[in-house]
């Protein structure tokens, strides 16, 4: 298996969408190696979304891991949980050592709330990390490298056991129905292109009315379906603009927006500067806190 293999070609000049590659066709969509048994794709230090989820355990090293456009100075040992579709890198890094673990959301399919609790953790790293998610991690590697009977079964079950530890450690709790609706809304408005589309086209794609997607979202996080997608398109247009050389009349038009001068109010009134200012310092200065 060869991890974040470039794969889906992104829109001109944004940054590349790696996908997870099965040589054989009834190969696991999952892998579990070291940095260095992964390859350089798992310390890429250019900016690149993925088409799937990946779990990164840091041992030892120093650096900085830069996710969308927060910046996290490295303290291991800790944990970073990247979801599909954010962009990531990693910044002048030295000594890296720990576990990378690269599945696809169909690996999920017997734990679907495990989808829920990822996307939720990928918001900051778990640090310190004590050897209660050490353990799960290291049988997943072993039970990958070896590949005894039932490989598939134990695979899943030990990744179960990982996430709903992560989330112990974060806190987490198992979602109820209303925040499963949610991690659905925010996993489609969180794909590229997808924070352009109305609370209507939204409703359509997940099968509920609108009045129904409006109730159960503001139940579960007290805001409207309009303002969660005013946040997605904050967002991506933060991603374009510190990992990508378009224009900033190509990231208002990539993220909806038909008319420049409006995105740029728009974007000033959300963040508080305007497209080249946050270009220019947005990324140096993340302070560890997502947007």
């Amino acid at each position: 298996m060869v991890a974040g293999t470039p794969g889906l070609r992104p829109r001109r000049g944004e940054p590349p969408i790696h996908r997870l590659e099965v040589p054989l066709p009834h190969s696991l969509p999952f892998t579990v190696g070291t940095f260095d048994s992964i390859g350089p794709m798992s310390r890429a230090e250019f900016p690149h979304r993925h088409t799937f989820h990946e779990i990164v355990y840091v041992s030892t090293g120093s650096g900085v891991h830069v996710v969308d456009v927060a910046r996290w100075e490295l303290a291991p040992p800790q944990v970073f949980v990247v979801a599909p579709g954010q962009v990531h890198r990693w910044d002048d890094v030295q000594g890296l050592e720990g576990f990378v673990i690269l599945f696809t959301d169909d690996f999920l399919l017997h734990h679907p709330v495990d989808r829920h609790l990822l996307r939720r953790l990928s918001g900051r790293p778990l640090a310190p990390c004590d050897g209660g998610l050490l353990r799960p991690i290291t049988e997943l590697y072993d039970e990958y490298r070896w590949r005894a009977d039932g490989v598939e079964s134990v695979l899943r079950a030990l990744l179960h056991v990982l996430v709903v530890r992560m989330a112990r450690v974060a806190d987490t709790g198992a979602p109820g129905p209303a925040e499963t609706l949610v991690d659905q809304f925010a996993r489609l408005t969180g794909q590229p292109g997808g924070e352009s589309w109305s609370v209507r086209e939204c409703a359509a794609r997940m099968g509920v009315t609108p009045g129904y997607l409006a109730e159960a979202i503001k139940a579960a996080t007290g805001r409207t379906p309009s303002h969660l997608i005013r946040e997605a398109r904050v967002r991506e247009a933060k991603r374009l603009l510190v990992s990508s050389d378009l224009t900033v009349r190509q990231v208002a038009d990539r993220t909806g927006f038909a008319d420049p001068a409006y995105f740029c109010r728009f974007f000033r009134r959300e963040t508080g500067l305007s497209p080249g200012d946050f270009r220019r310092v947005g990324d140096r200065a993340g302070n560890g806190n997502t947007p």
